[in-house]
């Protein structure tokens, strides 16, 4: 059917007015094309040094977490979190698996940085750079607490990115994305920092997360956010999802910590992370009110760890600690990640409320039991990680016992996993001696020496039972 002549006028005018705009841009538009200028050369700069890893596992998969229907990490993450947040393998595979992610160059001589989960137990890693070189990938180190780890690959002559301070990152800046979501090598996405200082999120034990709207996908784990600089801010780690696809919420690990755990990786090949012997509770509005607090803000000391560095301090169960080193402690996340990300023996000054009255401490930060035992490598032989009891923990997981450590999570792929241990599990004592707290726990798991077996007594619901863990 012929078009009336309106609408022939009316095409007619749309297509010079566009013609008219193409040829005259606005300054507005000008400023678009040049920031689009900006996030081409970012990326061009960035892409060579940004890898794919991928690696490959001899041992048999464990069924899933809870026949699939617990969450490893808890909090808004789906129950197959390993599976499909970041393309690792399904958990009823049988034989050979094979899980892919991303990591970054950090130094010509082929240090590389990338996520602890993409490459955790695998037999073996391949490293692919954008223009098809590929080398075999070696572990240096890694930090399960953080999720970070440390790679290296024969090869001089690198390019690599430049880690920035994360500090001076502002919410709202722009930052891009680059991976190999869905193995598609080298993509790159664009987004702002929608929020800093995410924690309590139970993705690892040391939380500071930079939150980002620039899309995450599958296999984009360990791949670098960088900023406008072309600098690195954080690692991509995790996301937020219903579907287990980007719903616009994405997590990284800002860059300070990554240079923290980096550098003592590639001097050591392991982390040692400061120690304060607390168990902290969340402030709220009603323990605001009680504690004479104007915000709910700070972490209330649940409890002291006897002969610790906060008990030789003064410290006491009631204190509520605001500040550290002047700087205001936001929530219990805040300060657990402050103080694990300090040296020992370096002494800081607490502000704290004591009976609605603001005391100053001096503590002399010691050496997190975990760090000390990190040779050992408790956590990886056991496959689990645990927590202290603290009451707001009890009174979320329904628990009325004043003792023993919960289950935190569990390694789909472990002697635990086989065992029958499960997340939020109580763990009362290890070889019949009773555990009240982590550092209890790893001390006792230290003792085993060259055993095979340890006998865990573990509460589940109502039910106490005991439970061998096969160590071979």
């Amino acid at each position: 059917m012929m078009k009336s002549t309106l609408q022939k006028l009316v095409i007619a005018g749309m297509l010079i007015n566009g013609y008219a705009f193409c040829e005259t841009a606005t300054p507005k538009v000008s400023l678009v094309k040049e920031m689009s200028k900006e996030f081409a050369q970012i990326a061009k700069k960035a892409l060579p040094a940004v890898v794919s890893v991928r690696t490959q596992y001899s041992q048999k998969s464990s069924q899933g977490q809870d026949e699939m229907g617990q969450q490893p990490f808890g909090g808004p993450f789906p129950d197959d979190f390993f599976e499909r947040f970041f393309g690792f393998p399904m958990p009823e595979q049988r034989g050979p698996r094979k899980g892919q992610g991303s990591g970054f160059v950090v130094s010509a001589d082929g240090y590389i940085l990338t996520n602890n989960h993409v490459v955790r137990d695998a037999d073996q890693i391949t490293i692919s750079f954008t223009d098809g070189r590929e080398f075999v990938g070696k572990v240096i180190g890694t930090d399960p607490n953080t999720d970070i780890a440390l790679l290296k690959i024969e090869a001089t002559n690198l390019p690599f990115l430049v880690l920035d301070n994360s500090d001076d990152l502002e919410i709202g800046e722009w930052v891009m994305a680059v991976g190999s979501p869905l193995r598609l090598q080298g993509s790159v996405t664009v987004g702002v920092v929608s929020a800093k200082g995410r924690s309590e999120l139970d993705i690892a034990q040391v939380e500071q997360f930079i939150q980002t709207d620039a899309a995450i996908n599958m296999g984009n784990s360990g791949g670098c956010l960088l900023d406008m600089d072309c600098k690195v801010v954080g690692m991509n780690t995790a996301i937020a999802t219903n579907n287990g696809g980007y719903m616009g919420i994405g997590f990284a690990i800002p860059s300070n910590i990554l240079k923290h755990v980096m550098d003592q990786l590639r001097d050591s090949g392991h982390v040692t992370r400061g120690y304060l012997g607390v168990s902290l509770q969340k402030i709220d509005s009603k323990l605001a009110s009680v504690f004479n607090l104007d915000k709910s803000e700070g972490a209330l000391v649940a409890e002291v760890v006897k002969d610790s560095p906060a008990d030789r301090a003064g410290l006491k169960s009631g204190d509520v600690v605001l500040k550290i080193n002047g700087k205001l402690v936001e929530n219990v996340g805040a300060l657990r990640s402050t103080i694990a990300l300090m040296k020992p023996q370096e002494s800081v000054t607490l502000t704290v409320m004591r009976n609605k009255q603001p005391v100053e401490i001096t503590v002399t930060i010691g050496a997190h039991p975990e760090s000390e035992l990190a040779f050992n490598d408790i956590q990886s032989r056991l496959g689990l990680l645990v927590q202290d009891l603290t009451p707001d923990v009890a009174q979320q997981l329904g628990i009325d016992r004043d003792h023993g450590v919960i289950i935190k999570n569990v390694d789909p792929n472990s002697p635990a996993a086989e065992a029958g241990l499960r997340r939020g599990q109580l763990i009362l004592s290890v070889n019949q001696k009773p555990v009240n707290s982590s550092e209890e726990f790893l001390r006792a798991m230290s003792e085993l020496g060259n055993q095979k077996h340890v006998l865990l007594q573990v509460k589940a619901g109502q039910v106490v039972r005991y439970i061998t863990l096969d160590l071979e």
